[in-house]
C-alpha cells in the first residue's frame, strides 16, 4: 500500500488521509506512510492537520451537551468521550483498552461537555452494532452529524454539516483540483458522503452493502490489497 501511495504522489496526485480517527490516532498512520506536502483530514472532517508543519490548520467544534443527554437516555450504560485535539480524550465512563488514542481522563458529565469539541464518540458496552443501529434509526440529533459504526457498537458525532466529503470539497477548491479528477476509497458508513463526493468513489470489498451501494465501484478487500489495486489502476 505504501508503494502504491508513493507512485500516486510521484505522478502528481494529492493523497489525503480522510478518517474518523482523532488527530492523535491519525498522526502515526501519516508518519508510517511518510506522507508529506499534504493535509490529513481527521475527526470526519472537523480537524485538518498539515503533514509538513505538523500543525492543526483548521478545527471546527460543537456543543456536545444536548447530544450526550439524548444518547444517555437512549443507551443506558453507554460510555462517552470528547476529543482533546492532539492530546487525547475526556471520558464519561471507562472505555475498553485500546478504544481511545492518547491521554484519557475520566470526568463528570458536566466536565465532558463544558467546552466545544470536534469529535464525540459513544460505545454501548456489551451490545452489538446492529442493536445500536436499530435504536438510532429514527433518531434526530439537531446541530450535529453522526454515524453508526459497522463493526463496533459505536456512534461518532461531528459538527453539523461536517463530513469527510464536505472537508474534501473545501480542500479540493483550495488546491485547484478539478471535480473530475477526484478519487476516494472507503469502507465505513462515515465514508458514504465522501464516496458520493468523488468523481470516482470506490468501496472496499469488506464494506457493508449500504456503503458499496453509495460507490461507483467496488474493489477487493483490505486483506487483498484492494486500495493499492485501485491506485495502481491509475498511477502504476
Amino acid at each position: 500500500m505504501r508503494a502504491a501511495i508513493h507512485r500516486a504522489v510521484d505522478a502528481g496526485a494529492h493523497v489525503v488521509l480522510a478518517t474518523g480517527r482523532s488527530l492523535i490516532g491519525t498522526r502515526p498512520i501519516a508518519d508510517d506512510l511518510t506522507l508529506r506536502d499534504t493535509t490529513a483530514i481527521c475527526s470526519n472532517g472537523a480537524v485538518w492537520w498539515d503533514t509538513n508543519s505538523r500543525e492543526v490548520v483548521r478545527k471546527l467544534g460543537f456543543d456536545a451537551g444536548p447530544t450526550v443527554d439524548a444518547l444517555r437516555d437512549l443507551f443506558p450504560g453507554a460510555v462517552f468521550a470528547t476529543e482533546l485535539t492532539g492530546v487525547g480524550n475526556l471520558s464519561l465512563g471507562r472505555f475498553p483498552d485500546g478504544d481511545l488514542w492518547g491521554e484519557v481522563r475520566e470526568v463528570s458529565a458536566a466536565e465532558l461537555t463544558a467546552d466545544p469539541t470536534s469529535r464525540l464518540v459513544m460505545r454501548w458496552i456489551d451490545h452489538t452494532p446492529d442493536e445500536v443501529a436499530l435504536r438510532m434509526l429514527d433518531v434526530e440529533l439537531p446541530g450535529v452529524t453522526w454515524w453508526v459504526d459497522n463493526t463496533e457498537p459505536w456512534v461518532t458525532v461531528s459538527p453539523a454539516g461536517v463530513t469527510k466529503g464536505s472537508a474534501l470539497e473545501d480542500l479540493r477548491v483550495r488546491l485547484g483540483v478539478s471535480e473530475e479528477d477526484t478519487l476516494a476509497l472507503g469502507d465505513g458508513h462515515n465514508d458514504v458522503e465522501m464516496l458520493g463526493w468523488a468523481a470516482r468513489g470506490v468501496a472496499m470489498g469488506q464494506a457493508p452493502a449500504t456503503v458499496q451501494e453509495a460507490a461507483n465501484a467496488v474493489t477487493a478487500t483490505v486483506l487483498e490489497d484492494g486500495a493499492a489495486t485501485e491506485l495502481d489502476r491509475w498511477f502504476a
